[in-house]
C-alpha cells in the first residue's frame, strides 16, 4: 500500500498543471509569442540598397536600440501622450467617482428598484466600443444631434466628447466591481453603526469607503491601463471631424506607422515603449498607494 501511494504522488502533483495547460498554451500562442516577435521586430530595420528595386534591394538588418531612440525622440508621440494625459484625467475622475457614488447608492438600506437600476447602469458597458462611439458620434454631429448645433467635435470640445463616451461605457463595470465588494461586507457592521446613531452618509464615509480601498485601487489600475491604450474612441470619431489627427494617441501612431506608412520596426519599438510606460505607471501607482495608504515602506 505504501509503495502504491508513493508511486501515485507524482501523478497527483501533476494534476494542477493539466488544468493549467490550456490557459498556458493560449497565453503562449496569443500573448507571449506576439510580444516576443514584437520585441524582435523592434530591434531590426529595413536597409534599402540602390533605388530599392529588385530582389535583395531591401534587407532586414540589426538596428540595436536605434528604433527605440527614434521612437522616444519623436515629438508626435509625446504630443499624443499629453493629449491622453488630459483625456485620462477627465475619464478617471468622472468614471471612478460616478462608479463609487452609484455603488454606495445601490448598497444603501432603503433603495428602490435596485436590480433595474443596477442593470441600467451596467448596460452601456455591454455595448461594443465601436458601436457606442459611432452612436455618440452621430449624436455629436450638428445636423443630426438632438442637442442642437453645438460644436461637440470642435478642437476645444473633442477631448471632452471622447471622455464622455468612455465614462458612459466604463462606469457600469467599475460600479459592479465596487458594488460586489460592498455586498460581501457583513451587514452586522452597518447595524452596529446604526445603533450607535450613524446615518447612511456616515456609514458610507466611515465604513464602506475604507473597506472599498483595495477595490478602488484595483479599478483605478485597470482604468489607467485602459486610458493609456485609448484607441477606439479617437479612431472611430476621426472620420467625423478634422480635429483628430492620425497620431492623436500613442496607439494611433503605432497603427499609422505599421499599416499606413509600412514601418513595422518603428511601430514595434513604439509599442514596446508604450508597454514599458504602462507597466511603469501601474507599478508606480501601486507603490505610492502601498507606501501611503497602507503605511508600508
Amino acid at each position: 500500500m505504501t509503495t502504491r501511494i508513493r508511486q501515485g504522488a507524482p501523478r497527483a502533483g501533476a494534476v494542477p498543471y493539466l488544468f493549467l495547460a490550456p490557459a498556458m498554451v493560449l497565453f503562449t500562442l496569443f500573448m507571449a509569442l506576439p510580444i516576443g516577435y514584437t520585441a524582435y521586430l523592434s530591434l531590426r530595420r529595413t536597409k534599402v540598397s540602390g533605388l530599392g528595386l529588385g530582389a535583395g534591394a531591401r534587407t532586414e538588418v540589426f538596428a540595436g536600440l536605434g528604433n527605440y531612440a527614434a521612437a522616444i525622440g519623436d515629438g508626435e508621440l509625446w504630443a499624443g501622450w499629453l493629449r491622453v494625459l488630459g483625456y485620462g484625467a477627465l475619464v478617471l475622475a468622472l468614471m471612478l467617482g460616478l462608479a463609487l457614488v452609484f455603488a454606495l447608492m445601490l448598497d444603501a438600506a432603503h433603495v428602490r428598484l435596485a436590480q433595474i437600476t443596477r442593470i441600467s447602469i451596467y448596460l452601456p458597458y455591454a455595448v461594443p466600443g465601436v458601436a457606442a462611439t459611432l452612436m455618440w458620434g452621430f449624436l455629436y454631429l450638428p445636423g443630426l444631434s438632438p442637442f442642437g448645433d453645438h460644436p461637440f467635435l470642435s478642437a476645444g470640445l473633442v477631448t471632452f466628447s471622447m471622455a464622455n463616451v468612455a465614462v458612459w461605457g466604463g462606469t457600469g463595470f467599475n460600479m459592479l466591481v465596487l458594488y460586489t465588494n460592498l455586498r460581501a461586507v457583513p451587514r452586522e457592521y452597518y447595524e452596529a453603526a446604526r445603533i450607535d446613531g450613524a446615518g447612511e452618509l456616515g456609514i458610507a464615509l466611515r465604513i464602506k469607503i475604507p473597506i472599498l480601498v483595495p477595490a478602488i485601487i484595483l479599478t483605478t489600475v485597470f482604468s489607467v491601463v485602459a486610458t493609456i491604450q485609448v484607441f477606439t474612441e479617437p479612431t472611430t470619431l476621426r472620420p467625423l471631424t478634422n480635429t483628430i489627427s492620425s497620431t492623436w494617441s500613442p496607439l494611433m501612431k503605432v497603427y499609422r506607422d505599421a499599416f499606413v506608412t509600412g514601418d513595422l520596426h518603428s511601430a514595434a519599438a513604439t509599442s514596446m515603449a508604450i508597454a514599458g510606460i504602462s507597466l511603469a505607471v501601474s507599478f508606480g501607482f501601486l507603490r505610492v498607494v502601498k507606501n501611503h495608504a497602507f503605511g508600508e515602506d
